[in-house]
């Protein structure tokens, strides 16, 4: 029987963006959550540069004395994954878990993903049961999922679910990447030797609305598919070089016709080979867009702007200058 790790300090990292509505229940409940462990605590609230009344809130919760809580003001919105990155740039515990604000995924589902990781897991995923999501997420997330399984090589059930716990060394490693695009979830794995997935309750979202729209959604699957692999490209000049074939040998075979069979319906296609000159238009469009996705990122990676930038760190512990510009 294997000898269970102890955990000394659990840090809990939520972003915060425009969650007014749930915020006082999702930081009484995860409190409460978090108070049943064998463990000391933080819990690292990151506000996303909400339009709303959440950076107030957060702010007094953190002002409170002996407060768990740390709020991160970012100056502005940066979207789910830089915001965690802040989050993880300040957290002081040996397993750090992430959870989303809406209260979909329960935060009384950590205590059972800190005993999980003491099991020796690097990463402890997530499943979620009974998902609540319109058919329109559940089938986008579906296919996400399966293009990060066929990208990855990594088989795991639930990509999209925030709620999941890493341990320490995992966190450190993903700092120290330089990727401007960057898919947590995935990119822990990359660094895990020990990995499990586990499933979790799924609840209705109680309020306010999705962030993910259909053009954000859109948006993921591209930085999804091009910061994970050059397959793209790969299967591009593939698909080019069958189609550049098959027109060759159409055409081959249309002159083949023409000059001993004298065939009227190979005299007369002009509209086939239209149509074949579009199959060519259309392919190239479509390796431009994904050149100009590739292009675009290496842009952004030469010019090295910062994923985020912390306005301000509430806490009762003194913030070094270094995290304050991280």
């Amino acid at each position: 029987m294997k000898t269970p790790i102890k955990i000394e300090k659990v840090s809990v990292v939520i972003p915060i963006y425009n969650e007014q509505e749930s915020l006082p229940e999702l930081m009484r409940r995860t409190i409460a959550a978090c108070t049943k462990l064998n463990a000391r605590y933080e819990i690292v609230l990151v506000d996303d540069g909400s339009n709303d009344n959440c950076a107030n809130i957060l702010t007094t919760a953190a002002e409170i004395p002996d407060s768990h809580i740390i709020a991160i003001l970012l100056n502005r919105n940066y979207g789910q994954h830089p915001a965690i990155l802040a989050g993880f740039s300040y957290v002081t515990g040996d397993l750090i878990i992430t959870l989303d604000a809406d209260l979909q995924n329960p935060p009384e589902e950590i205590p059972r993903l800190v005993k999980v990781a003491e099991e020796g897991y690097d990463v402890v995923g997530t499943v979620r049961k009974n998902r609540q999501d319109n058919w329109f997420r559940k089938r986008t997330s579906r296919i996400i999922n399966a293009l990060i399984q066929r990208t990855t090589g990594k088989i795991m059930g639930d990509y999209g679910c925030m709620l999941r716990a890493y341990r320490r060394g995992i966190i450190d490693a993903i700092l120290h990447c330089n990727e401007r695009s960057i898919f947590i979830p995935i990119l822990a794995n990359t660094f895990a030797r020990k990995i499990i997935e586990i499933p979790v309750m799924h609840s209705e979202r109680g309020f306010g609305k999705t962030k993910y729209n259909f053009i954000k959604l859109i948006n993921l699957m591209y930085d999804l598919i091009t910061c994970l692999t050059t397959t793209p490209l790969r299967i591009l000049s593939i698909i080019g070089a069958i189609i550049g074939l098959l027109g060759f040998i159409f055409f081959f075979i249309l002159v083949m016709l023409r000059l001993f069979l004298i065939t009227n319906w190979s005299i007369e296609g002009v509209f086939m080979l239209f149509s074949i000159l579009f199959i060519f238009i259309g392919a190239q469009f479509v390796g431009l867009g994904l050149l100009g996705e590739y292009i675009g990122r290496i842009y952004t990676d030469v010019r090295a702007r910062p994923r985020y930038f912390i306005q301000r760190v509430v806490s009762e512990k003194p913030l070094s200058s270094q995290q304050e510009i991280r």
